[in-house]
C-alpha cells in the first residue's frame, strides 16, 4: 500500500514566525490502526537537518477537543516549543487524535483506535523518516488533561517503546465522580465514555482504561514518571488519588502541586520541567 506523506501549511499560520520557521514541519500520513490520513507536527532543534547525529524524541500529546497545533498556538511563550528542542537537542513530535478519546482502543468502536495509532503507527512513522534513537531510551512521553491520561497509559501498557512518561494536569482516573465540575457535565463525560468503553468498573478495582487501573504495570516496568497539577485544578483530586496510588504501590515518581488552574498559562510554565526530567532521565 502506498504511504502519502505530506506537508501541510493551511491553519497553521501561527507557526511562520522568527526562528520558527525552520524547526517546525505539519504533516500527513496514512494510519492503517484508524485507516485515515492522519496530522502531526514535528519540531527540529537548529542544525538537525545538517547533522548526522540521531535525537531522542518527546512525543507532547493535547488535550480533550484539542488538536495537533495545540502546543504551538495555544502556549503563552512565543517559540517555546523551538526553544525546548534547541535547548535540549530533542524532536517534539504533537500528534491528534479524536477529540474526547483518551488515548486508548475502544472494545467496542473500530474507529477508536488511537493506542494503537500512536504505538504502532506513529512511532513508525518517526523513526522511519527521521533521524532518531528508535529504541526505549530514546523516547518520553507526556501531555496536559486528556492528553497526561493518554501518557500514562500508553507507557504503562508499552514499557518497552517508552523510558518516560509525565502528566500535567491529567485525568488520572476517568471516573468522573472524583472530578470537580458540576453534575451536568460529569454525566456527559460519563455517557462519551460509555460510548466508546461500554460498561466498566469506575471504582477499585479500577478498569484498565484508566491511569489508575494501572498501578500493577507501573510498578513492574520501570518508566520514569512526572506528574503535575496545579492546585486550583478541577482535576486535582484525581492527581494526588493516582500520587496516593503510586506511593502505596512503592514506585518511584515525582509529584509536584503549584499554584495554577487548568489553563495554558498553568501548561506553559509546567512543560519545561518535563523536559528537564525528560533530559535527565534519557541520558541516564
Amino acid at each position: 500500500m502506498l504511504i502519502l506523506r505530506s506537508f501541510l501549511l493551511y491553519g497553521f499560520i501561527a507557526l511562520i514566525i522568527n526562528s520558527a520557521i525552520a524547526q517546525v514541519d505539519t504533516v500527513s500520513h496514512y494510519s492503517q490502526s484508524l485507516n485515515k490520513e492522519m496530522r502531526y507536527a514535528i519540531t527540529y532543534p537548529e542544525g538537525y537537518k545538517d547533522s548526522e547525529e540521531h535525537y531522542p524524541v518527546v512525543y507532547l500529546l493535547h488535550g480533550a477537543g484539542g488538536n495537533f497545533s495545540n502546543w504551538h498556538k495555544s502556549v503563552k511563550s512565543p517559540d517555546l516549543l523551538p526553544d525546548l528542542a534547541n535547548q535540549y537537542e530533542m524532536l517534539i513530535v504533537t500528534p491528534e487524535v479524536g477529540p474526547f478519546s483518551y488515548y486508548y482502543d475502544s472494545p467496542v468502536l473500530d474507529t477508536v483506535r488511537y493506542a494503537s495509532y500512536i504505538t504502532i503507527d506513529l512511532i513508525k512513522e518517526i523513526d522511519e523518516n527521521y533521524k532518531t534513537i528508535a529504541t526505549r531510551q530514546g523516547r518520553a512521553i507526556t501531555g496536559l488533561s486528556m492528553g497526561g491520561h493518554g501518557a500514562i497509559l500508553l507507557s504503562a501498557k508499552n514499557p518497552d517503546l517508552y523510558a518516560a512518561a509525565g502528566s500535567m494536569s491529567g485525568v488520572m482516573n476517568i471516573g468522573t465522580e472524583v472530578w470537580d465540575i458540576g453534575e451536568e457535565r460529569k454525566a456527559l463525560r460519563k455517557k462519551q465514555q460509555k460510548e466508546m468503553l461500554g460498561e466498566i468498573n469506575y471504582e477499585a478495582p479500577f478498569s484498565p482504561y484508566t491511569a489508575v487501573g494501572l498501578i500493577g504495570k507501573m510498578k513492574q516496568n520501570n518508566v520514569s514518571l512526572i506528574i503535575d497539577c496545579g492546585t486550583e485544578d478541577f482535576l486535582l483530586n484525581t492527581n494526588r488519588q493516582m500520587h496516593q496510588l503510586l506511593l502505596d504501590a512503592g514506585v518511584p515518581h515525582d509529584y509536584i502541586e503549584r499554584p495554577g488552574a487548568h489553563n495554558w498559562e498553568y501548561w506553559t510554565e509546567a512543560i519545561p520541567y518535563h523536559f528537564l526530567f525528560f533530559h535527565e532521565q534519557l541520558n541516564n
